[in-house]
């Protein structure tokens, strides 16, 4: 970085030939420090920064700087949230915990060891007040952020199953499109170990490799060819690697993408199943894209639940504890209607059957709605998004339930060969169904392995006065 910067610091603009340079002489670039270990750097008037390099995969450069006079953290990506506020100082935990819960989710779990570690430390020093790159500073309740972060990381190193997500990137492109992977994967509760190769020791790639339940490794193309780093690790990869392991290969390119090649290759090769095909994505995932890789990585992680379930039954004999619990059964008897929730926002829509529906409040009138984790639409459900609800007809239920039941692509259109209609807040409503309701999201909880949704209603219809509610009956309440 340091070098790249000098580079940087002494380009001039072009000069014709016979021509002389009217540009000013370029000052002296000031002195520059790398900071490989913590250290303290005087300031002016009394004042230290206590510096200490914070390197993860995804940002091997971090660095946190600590005033200690005014108890000052400057935590960079650490604690951020993508919000901008007017005030220095947020209100209270409650006003951002939404905003820096999805963060982590999307920027910190697969790195959810090393953010630990960091957290442990920063607990030594005497803060104050907290101040990330993005979002607005913490100085009432730090400590309840902090330990936010340490039970999110938790809930990931208590999973059960493991990806290892290895990845080299030139620009971040790469790293974007791993993020994005890691982040469907994670909504599974399937735990994400995120490598840098270009920072991990040996020793570290080879136990990670050993202890996944699935790889996915992901490279640029650099000159026709993957960085060394990644030629390393698809290395031990080969040497190290469990073949009934599913594996996945991605990457970001600007010409031709032959390093992608070159993991898919030597992996079919080397005898791995491949869970999807090569992801190639020239230059920088948009969004759509984005929306594609995690619903990629979520159907990556479901399958590991889905293989580690069998494996369970034929070890146990095919019994399962959880549907025979009297209280399973009788929490079973629990009935709802059976709704489609359909959202749009911008260029992205999704939709899926919800059965777990019930009014919440009378003013402002307002109903939950259970969306489980793993679900692609949850991504369209965050505090202040609008979708609709709509409520299936009893007789009727039977054509909207095998549309949105069928499995569906990473990136398909949930409403393709439909014809629907708009509600006022343009969100996607269907013409068969019994009535209809527009709501704004205004709270979410996490419950276990769904979030459970409270939405306020700001416009509503009933189609068919005459028509009765379809309603969901079940034998178990361990399964829909």
């Amino acid at each position: 970085g340091a070098k790249l910067l000098g580079e940087l610091w002494s380009q001039r603009k072009p000069v014709a030939p016979g021509q002389e340079s009217e540009q000013p002489a370029i000052p002296d670039l000031p002195p520059i420090q790398v900071i490989r270990q913590e250290q303290t750097q005087p300031l002016s008037h009394r004042h230290q920064l206590q510096l200490v390099p914070a390197p993860t995969p995804r940002w091997p450069g971090g660095l946190l700087a600590f005033e200690e006079s005014i108890g000052l953290l400057m935590s960079g990506k650490l604690f951020s949230a993508h919000i901008c506020t007017h005030e220095w100082a947020e209100s209270g935990r409650s006003a951002t915990e939404e905003e820096r819960r999805h963060f982590y989710d999307c920027l910190m779990a697969p790195m959810a060891g090393q953010v630990d570690s960091l957290v442990e430390r920063l607990e030594e020093l005497d803060i104050t007040t907290v101040a990330p790159g993005h979002g607005p500073a913490i100085d009432t309740s730090w400590r309840s952020l902090f330990n936010d972060y340490r039970r999110w990381g938790e809930s990931q190193q208590q999973a059960s199953l493991s990806v290892a997500l290895l990845f080299a990137s030139a620009y971040g492109n790469t790293a974007a499109i791993a993020d994005a992977l890691a982040q469907g994967v994670g909504r599974t509760g399937v735990r994400i170990t995120s490598l840098n190769c270009e920072f991990t020791p040996p020793d570290e790639l080879i136990n990670t490799i050993k202890q996944a339940d699935g790889i996915l490794i992901g490279s640029p193309t650099l000159g026709g060819h993957a960085p060394t780093p990644i030629v390393s690790a698809l290395g031990t990869l080969l040497a190290e690697g469990d073949r009934s392991k599913p594996v996945g290969v991605f990457g970001s390119f600007g010409w031709s993408g032959e390093a992608i090649d070159l993991l898919e290759n030597k992996l079919r090769d080397g005898g791995f199943h491949f869970a999807f095909d090569p992801i190639r994505v020239k230059f920088s995932p948009d969004a759509a894209k984005i929306r594609t890789l995690e619903e990629t990585g979520t159907r990556f992680g479901r399958e590991l639940l889905r293989e580690q379930r069998k494996q369970q039954r034929r070890s146990g004999g095919g019994l399962s504890e959880s549907r025979s619990d009297p209280a399973v059964l009788a929490l079973g008897r629990v009935v709802g209607s059976l709704c489609v929730l359909t959202a749009r926002k911008g260029e992205l829509s999704g939709a899926m059957i919800a059965s777990w529906v019930t009014q919440a409040s009378f003013t402002p009138p307002g109903f939950t709605v259970a969306v489980a984790k793993d679900r692609a639409v949850e991504a369209l459900l965050h505090i202040g998004d609008c979708f609709a609800l709509n409520v299936l007809a009893e007789g009727r239920e039977s054509g909207p339930m095998k549309q949105f039941l069928q499995p569906f692509e990473p990136g398909a259109d949930r409403f393709a060969g439909l014809e629907l209609k708009a509600s006022p807040g343009e969100q996607p409503l269907l013409p068969e169904a019994l009535a209809w309701m527009e709501a704004t999201v205004k709270q979410r909880m996490e419950c276990g392995d769904h979030w459970l949704i409270y939405a306020e209603v700001s416009h509503g219809g009933v189609l068919d006065p005459e028509g009765g509610t379809a309603v969901h009956q079940r034998r178990s309440g361990a399964n829909y």
